[in-house]
Order: structure tokens, then sequence, then C-alpha cells
């Protein structure tokens, strides 16, 4: 079976929301994971985002962005059946490539602390799990939603 890896395009969003709603481990945003967030990270970031296509199909899935200082990435997912072949290490190549093209020289991502399995794959990648900082979070409510 032959895997490609392009840019996420918007008409991906469909296929894509599917496979990050149906993988456990993937954080799914009531406000940025919608059509109109998809769209306007897409058009802030583009060519940093990638999906993976097997026959035509969306396989899997890499959002990646930067603020001109550190890069980030969300949702690497890739369909079970097609786990442990590379395609998530592509996904991921892809996104730092064009995070290094882009002048970015350091990358964050989140895992959700209980996926182990998201955990043991960046960590095999050489990627340092950061213990000496904290998250915080603010949920800022957006003109005209109620809070």
């Amino acid at each position: 079976m032959s895997i490609t890896i392009r840019p996420f395009e918007f008409t991906d969003f469909p296929p894509a929301h599917d496979l990050w709603a149906n993988t456990p481990g993937i954080g799914i945003s009531q406000h940025d994971d919608t059509p109109e967030g998809i769209r306007i990270f897409l058009e802030r970031n583009p060519g940093l985002s990638f999906v993976a296509l097997a026959e035509g199909e969306l396989v899997g899935t890499i959002l990646c962005g930067h603020d001109g200082r550190r890069g980030f990435i969300y949702h690497l997912a890739v369909v079970p059946h097609l786990r442990r072949r590379g395609i998530g290490t592509a996904l991921a190549d892809a996104a730092v490539n064009a995070l290094q093209s882009n002048g970015i020289h350091r990358c964050h991502l989140f895992v959700l602390a209980d996926n182990q399995e998201g955990m043991d794959f960046w960590l095999s990648r050489h990627w340092r799990l950061r213990d000496e900082i904290a998250l915080f979070t603010l949920d800022i409510p957006l003109p005209n939603t109620q809070i």
C-alpha cells in the first residue's frame, strides 16, 4: 500500500475530524476544532499541517503551527490498522521540516497525561518530556457567547 503525505487542505476537515473523534488520546476542542477554527488555523499556518493518504483515503493527520518563535504540534493521529508503519513518523518529520524551513528552531506539543501510547511515540523519536514546566489554561469567552 502506497502512502502519500501532502499538506492539509481545508477540504480534509471532515475525515480528519472523524479520525480525531475516534482516536483515544486526542482531545477535541469544541471551539478550536470546528470547521471555522481549523480553517483559521490553516490560513495562519500555511503549509505546516499534513495528511497521510492511502489509496485516496485520509489515514493520518498532523496539525502544526508557530507563533514566530516556537512551533506547536496538535492532533497527530493515524488509523489503528496502519500504525507502526512509519506514517506517524513521516507526518511528524514533514511538520518539523516545515517549521525548520520557516526558521523555527524549537517545537512543543501536548499529550494528554493518560495517553501513554502517544507519550511512547514521541519519546521514541527523541522528544523530551518536560516535567519542569507547568501548563496553565484560561478559557476566554468569545464575544457574543455565554459564559
